[in-house]
């Protein structure tokens, strides 16, 4: 009783401020109601960062392993390539008997999703690196460890970058799934009320803008990180 009481009183505020009449989308109620969205916002934050940082530490200590032993790199594809495929909803309902209804529990499967994407981009760039650069480094007595690290991972920058974010935009929209977890993010404002527009309509632009916001500082790691390809342009 107390919920559809709760619910009458919800439709009738939206009724003053005619969201009816303007077939649920408000610009009125957005503005009077855009701080209830920010701690989702939050967490939709702490879910995408953590999800493609742990994501980035397993890919490249991967991909580093790959690049020494070649024959490692079809069997990480292949296993990368599968969790890829899996429902996130069936990955949540299978991790909540084990670590319950929590941000691991979204987290994990999250992370799992960014291995494909990151892996294959780390990879490429290194594979990429011109065997002139190698060669000449080797020739100046350079051990293969300093030749990783001064050599080959600074040639393969843009593609790690770009690797980073397309994964950074991938996990923003699938982090909307992660209320089904119990982890919150923006997907609870948009899963717990989708009939009204103004509120899919809020939560929706910030995950847009969200996204833009970690492709636009990407971006500018890149511009600063690659001086060579700054003086270049």
């Amino acid at each position: 009783m107390s919920a559809l009481v709760l619910a009458q009183v919800e439709i009738r505020d939206r009724s003053e401020l005619n969201c009816v009449q303007n077939n649920g989308f408000c610009p009125g109620w957005i503005k009077d109601h855009i701080g209830d969205y920010m701690d989702p916002l939050w967490r939709h934050v702490e879910l995408t960062v953590a999800s493609v940082g742990c994501g980035f530490a397993i890919a490249f200590a991967l991909a580093i392993l790959a690049h020494r032993r070649r024959w490692l790199g079809g069997p990480v594809v292949g296993v990368t390539g599968i969790l890829y495929t899996i429902p996130s909803l069936a990955a949540f309902a299978l991790l909540i008997p084990l670590t319950g209804f929590s941000f691991v529990t979204a987290l994990i499967p999250l992370t799992a999703y960014t291995l494909l994407i990151l892996f294959r981009n780390i990879t490429a760039g290194l594979d990429n690196v011109p065997a002139e650069a190698v060669d000449a480094a080797r020739g100046m007595g350079m051990s293969d460890r300093q030749i990783l690290w001064r050599v080959e991972l600074p040639l393969a920058l843009p593609e790690i970058l770009a690797g980073l974010r397309l994964a950074l935009t991938t996990i923003v929209g699938l982090a909307t799934l992660a209320f089904y977890a119990g982890a919150g993010g923006l997907g609870e404002k948009i899963l717990t009320d989708i009939s009204f527009k103004s509120n899919i309509a809020t939560a929706g632009v910030l995950c847009i803008l969200l996204a833009l916001a970690f492709d636009v500082a990407l971006l500018l790691v890149e511009r600063f990180a690659l001086p060579w390809r700054r003086a270049h342009a």
